[in-house]
């Protein structure tokens, strides 16, 4: 079963639009999904509320910050969000649990800082023992034609790890965060531009 955890240690880069739209993405594909959240925000768990009943089902996954257990039977791919601070045993349960762990990633210098500090974290927790997860660099609210955007791409350069996915600042997530959806759940022809971008993240998600 695919889980897959959304992690940065910074508070505001896009951790919950990021899982809810991979949760969306899945449920698009008719899996049984289920979205965690062991953030004290409680972003994700606030967007599911707002989910209308007519839209694919993501099922909401009860956790307690310090008690990451497994899913429940009978789901097929699973979503976790994490907090702003992720560290110590925490980042140990996350790493032990997830498949996949997609970071996302703003164009600051902050940013970039306290990625790669998180980065090394996660590397050290997962030599631990046991086979570490695949990780994922997202970058969020790029916009390709800023000096911040090329210093973004000379960081994950340097990282060894793949860049699946860039994607743009545009208004179409905070509309659709506000009504409980995704670019995966309305007329393709309406978001082809954004849809475009997660093309290469989506085929990461399925490998």
């Amino acid at each position: 079963m695919p889980v897959l955890v959304v992690a940065n240690p910074k508070g505001g880069v896009g951790k919950s639009t990021l899982a809810a739209h991979v949760a969306g993405y899945w449920a698009s594909r008719g899996h049984a999904v289920m979205l965690g959240d062991v953030d004290r925000q409680q972003s994700s768990r606030l967007w599911l509320g707002l989910r209308p009943p007519q839209a694919r089902p993501i099922a909401a996954w009860d956790l307690a910050r310090d008690h990451i257990s497994r899913p429940p039977k009978g789901t097929t791919h699973v979503v976790l969000d994490t907090p702003a601070g992720l560290h110590g045993k925490n980042l140990k349960l996350v790493a032990a649990l997830a498949g996949k762990v997609l970071v996302p990633v703003q164009p600051s210098i902050f940013d970039i800082y306290a990625t790669r500090a998180f980065l090394d974290q996660l590397a050290e927790t997962a030599a631990g023992g046991g086979q570490p997860p695949r990780v994922g660099i997202v970058g969020m609210r790029v916009d390709e034609r800023t000096r911040a955007a090329e210093q973004l791409h000379h960081f994950v350069e340097t990282l060894g790890l793949p860049v699946v996915g860039m994607l743009r600042p545009t208004q179409n997530y905070v509309q659709l965060a506000a009504r409980g959806l995704t670019l995966f759940d309305i007329a393709p022809g309406r978001v082809e531009r954004d849809l475009e971008q997660w093309r290469s993240l989506c085929r990461w998600l399925d490998e």
